[in-house]
């Protein structure tokens, strides 16, 4: 197997491993009433954990999401997906970068899981991203800024849906209403509204100087609960984060993997670029 197919390999290992996760946050979400679970990362990890042969599936999963932030780090610091090289294309390249921070603590406590026999603990990852910022000076501040930018990222995601934008970097036909293209859309959909509600909760943490008013997906589906008809769209928003792992199973099928141009790369950093001052006499 050549590195071409190596690195492809790893990135819809880690497409797949992503679905999972939210397959398991969904599937959470949907029996919380009854089991008292949380739905969140963690607590689908903890529940994958208890099952037969846990400790296997979940060193499976951490190894698949150490694929995606292969992935994710080739699109964000060597441009796999030839983004544009302006203001959107580096925004588009920072979230990638922060997407690979953040699945890469996700693997690792998928590690000291299945190595250490660690089950898991403490609030949520939003909640210790709150508690870091407001830490800060100007965190309040900060903790606004992180708000808008899920509210920014869940309205783009959204639209990414929607507008069927997502058919960019797949080898599929989206203007067809087939059924990787329909739960494709639901699945964007959700998770730009979860995105939006987590954005609230860190632009209210910040006006009321408060980390704890901060939350991840848990909190913004139990908010969605209070709503009128909270039920009915609760369970919509939660089928449609099933829906979005099913999306990343059809990102590891369709997607359009282009292996980084390591070349290219280098003539951006100092490692191996060969010197041009000429030697002292």
């Amino acid at each position: 197997m050549d590195v071409r197919s190596k690195f492809h390999m790893l990135a819809r290992a880690g497409y797949t491993a992503r679905g999972v996760v939210f397959l398991l946050v969904a599937g959470l979400a949907l029996v919380s009433g009854l089991t008292g679970s949380e739905p969140d990362t963690q607590s689908a990890l903890r529940t994958l954990f208890q099952q037969p042969l846990g400790r296997v599936w979940i060193a499976l999963v951490g190894l698949g999401l150490c694929g995606f932030v292969v992935w994710r780090l080739a699109q964000s610091i060597a441009n796999a997906d030839q983004q544009a090289s302006d203001l959107k294309g580096y925004l588009i390249r920072a979230v990638m970068f922060g997407s690979a921070i953040v699945y890469a603590a996700l693997a690792i406590t998928c590690f000291s899981m299945a190595l250490l026999y660690s089950q898991g603990s403490g609030s949520s990852g939003e909640q210790g991203v709150a508690y870091w910022v407001m830490s800060q000076p100007f965190g309040r501040y900060l903790a606004g800024i992180i708000g808008i930018g899920f509210v920014i990222g869940g309205c783009v995601t959204a639209l990414k849906g929607l507008a069927r934008r997502f058919g960019r970097h797949l080898d599929l036909d989206v203007s067809k209403n087939s059924p990787a293209v329909l739960i494709s859309i639901y699945g964007l959909v959700a998770r730009g509204v979860v995105f939006m509600v987590v954005g609230g909760f860190f632009l209210y943490a910040g006006l009321t100087i408060d980390p704890e008013q901060a939350g991840g997906t848990a909190e913004a589906l139990a908010w969605v609960r209070q709503l009128p008809f909270g039920g009915t769209v609760y369970t919509i928003v939660a089928v449609g984060l099933a829906a979005f792992g099913a999306y990343n199973f059809v990102e590891a099928r369709y997607r359009h993997i282009r292996e980084p141009d390591t070349g290219r790369l280098r003539q951006h950093l100092p490692i191996g670029r060969p010197s041009t001052q000429k030697p002292s006499p």
